[in-house]
């Protein structure tokens, strides 16, 4: 009987050691000492990848690659789940899952079917980054907190002198243009949108950086005064140049949502439960966000949002910064057309 208990006891091992997690996540978007805690604590080998586009996930997807967990973008989920390439989640087997916050719930649901295969991550805004005395400077007093600053072909030509910069993100960039104006780029036929970005190449031409990186370390460095920046950047500078500040204009901000899903053909969706109800715990959703410097999927009103705030007061957004938000808008391939067409301006605009 010993005998065969022992090895009753080596095959539960030797099956617990089989269990093996494959999650594809984006780069530097979780805290390593939480990947390792879930493995110290379930016994569960994860076998983690990253990537650094959407597109990456597309293919993986595509191929028919097998992946227990995965992260895509809010502006994904309408075509992954018009693909079938998630399957639904058990939300009633996570019992972290009512610790999220309720306002990214209701952001989700705009996108038909997202909030039954889908749970909040990690999501970010785009926003102006400043650096308010040679800001104030050169604008000849104090700054509005409008994205007018950048959009605006006067005052941008005036913050240009002590330095602006552009995300080389056309997307985002023309869906606050048109936000700034009143108007949404989703309901911009290909002629409006040529038509109404049309003063951009000019204000680019005047940008010191139209890049997603460079900028960074002008702004840390002081060689911008202002620039349009995601939040988890604005962070990474501020902590060399503690005098930035990161603003969610009055005309309001877009912002992208990652979430935590499962592939139709995941070969262990009930290690993908466990995986996704652990980083829902509030002291691992706090860490991710720590370790990422992007917004944690907790609630505003929570004590672990609470120390983040005193912390880092940038990485939390305030209930009326938060009511300007608006998710970035999908664009059909017309609309995607005429928006290349017009960057290859701005970009041609920027040529030596």
């Amino acid at each position: 009987m010993r005998v065969l208990a022992g090895l009753l006891l080596v095959w539960a091992l030797d099956a617990r050691a089989d269990e093996v997690l494959r999650v594809l996540n984006w780069k530097n978007y979780i805290e390593p000492q939480v990947l390792e805690a879930f493995q110290q604590s379930t016994g569960i080998r994860v076998d983690y990848r990253t990537m650094t586009a959407a597109e990456e996930l597309d293919a993986a997807l595509a191929a028919g690659e097998a992946f227990d967990v995965v992260v895509p973008s809010h502006f994904q989920l309408a075509r992954l789940l018009r693909e079938k390439r998630l399957q639904p989640l058990d939300t009633g087997a996570l019992s972290h899952y009512r610790q999220v916050d309720p306002g990214l719930l209701a952001m989700l649901a705009g996108i038909d079917g997202a909030n039954r295969y889908a749970v909040p991550y990690l999501w970010g805004s785009v926003g102006l980054v400043i650096n308010p005395g040679p800001a104030e400077a050169a604008y000849g007093g104090a700054l509005p907190n409008s994205w007018s600053l950048l959009f605006d072909e006067h005052q941008a030509a005036r913050l240009a002198t002590c330095g602006i910069a552009l995300l080389d993100a056309p997307e985002e960039t023309a869906s606050l243009w048109f936000n700034y104006r009143g108007r949404s780029l989703a309901l911009q036929g290909p002629r409006q949108i040529e038509r109404g970005l049309q003063a951009l190449p000019g204000i680019a031409r005047q940008a010191r950086y139209l890049d997603n990186e460079a900028y960074i370390a002008a702004l840390a460095e002081g060689r911008l005064c202002l620039a349009m920046g995601w939040v988890g950047h604005a962070l990474t500078a501020s902590a060399r140049n503690p005098a930035l500040q990161y603003r969610i204009p009055d005309e309001g901000a877009m912002v992208f949502i990652d979430s935590l899903a499962i592939p139709a053909n995941a070969p262990r969706p009930d290690l993908a439960l466990r995986f996704i109800d652990f980083l829902l715990e509030p002291r691992n959703a706090l860490a991710d966000a720590r370790a990422s410097q992007f917004y944690s999927p907790l609630p505003a009103d929570s004590a672990e949002q609470a120390e983040l705030a005193r912390e880092r007061p940038m990485q939390v957004l305030k209930a009326e910064e938060r009511r300007r938000l608006y998710l970035l808008e999908r664009l059909t391939a017309e609309q995607k057309a005429a928006l290349d067409k017009v960057w290859a301006q701005v970009k041609a605009a920027r040529a030596p």
